[in-house]
């Protein structure tokens, strides 16, 4: 950690790229208050004095505040804007800031020696809602139309059609109300509606937005939400331990990447990352589901396709997966 630390501070400005405006960073190790009794491998005053000055120096060219510290923990805070210290920067020869065209770019990018523009809603440290009124409030990205083709009323009516669907999970999923379930994974999660609508459930949602599928990026969306989420390309291996969630939730994921892996190759990354006893729906066009049903057949899962309840030209199904229902042996 430490030897990264010290490489021009490579490692401490992606930090900064992931913290949210005024968010806290805490450093709880050597060589916080290096001067305090430590003893370590190949550790010697001299060294932690130099990385703690390192470290120091980094903090005060991104503009953090030390907030606390004590002991062998130490508190910085990022801004909540770069108003203040930017006549500062050029005197603490702080790293510029990034110039790429789109700054939510993430997937597969190498981290650069620049500092991340913040987001233009918040350069006042606003305007976000306290949660969790932030979750039912449009996000400002929406409000502000950087998002292509999604007004504020399309965005309400995204939010109350997860409402409803929700609510048909729930009797189809009895021990979703049962707390069976704990870790939830949405695999499509768009502005994060389905894990807005699970919030009556005792659930944690991770979002998954699709990488490089779809023009819009949703991410931000769902963070500005209070939500929590990332980016994933499903036809390569998701990185997280085998057994992780309870339940996945896959919503046109299989149309999405039809023409890009196969169906079966999908459906053995979510079998490796469901616990055993887990659930899974997935959400898609009719002749998609009754082909996800062929394959989740092969791999022996207990699944029943069933209708969905919207209306339109073109109709959905759901594939129900409950492996609870699995009896021993079969």
């Amino acid at each position: 950690m430490f030897h990264g630390l010290l490489m021009d501070g490579l490692y401490m400005l992606e930090i900064d790229r992931l913290l949210r405006p005024g968010g806290y960073w805490v450093m709880s190790s050597p060589p916080i208050s290096w001067k305090s009794p430590y003893k370590g491998p190949n550790k010697t005053i001299e060294n932690l004095d130099g990385e703690q000055l390192a470290m120091e120096d980094t903090a005060n060219k991104l503009c953090w505040e030390k907030v606390s510290d004590k002991g062998t923990l130490s508190v910085w805070r990022k801004p909540i804007n770069h108003l203040h210290c930017a006549q500062e920067a050029e005197f603490l020869r702080s790293p510029p800031l990034c110039t790429e065209d789109d700054p939510d770019t993430a997937w597969y990018v190498n981290i650069s020696m620049c500092r991340t523009h913040l987001p233009r809603v918040e350069l006042d440290g606003g305007p976000l809602e306290k949660w969790p009124q932030r979750l039912a409030t449009v996000p400002p990205r929406i409000a502000n139309g950087e998002i292509k083709g999604m007004s504020i009323q399309a965005y309400k009516h995204d939010c109350s059609v997860w409402r409803r669907r929700v609510e048909l999970y729930g009797t189809y999923l009895k021990d979703l109300s049962h707390r069976s379930y704990r870790n939830v994974m949405d695999m499509n999660a768009g502005f994060g509606s389905f894990a807005a609508a699970m919030l009556k459930y005792p659930v944690w949602v991770m979002n998954v937005v699709p990488a490089n599928i779809t023009d819009n990026n949703t991410l931000g969306i769902i963070y500005e939400r209070g939500l929590i989420g990332t980016y994933m390309d499903w036809c390569e291996a998701f990185s997280t331990y085998p057994r992780t969630y309870d339940l996945i939730h896959a919503n046109g994921v299989f149309s999405l990447y039809i023409n890009k892996c196969g169906t079966l190759d999908i459906l053995v990354e979510m079998d490796r990352i469901l616990r055993p006893g887990g659930a899974t729906i997935i959400r898609d066009a009719a002749d998609v589901v009754l082909k996800v049903k062929e394959a989740a057949d092969r791999l022996q899962w207990r699944s029943r396709v069933v209708n969905t309840d919207d209306e339109g030209p073109d109709p959905q199904k759901l594939l129900i997966v409950d492996n609870s229902l699995q009896l021993p042996g079969s």
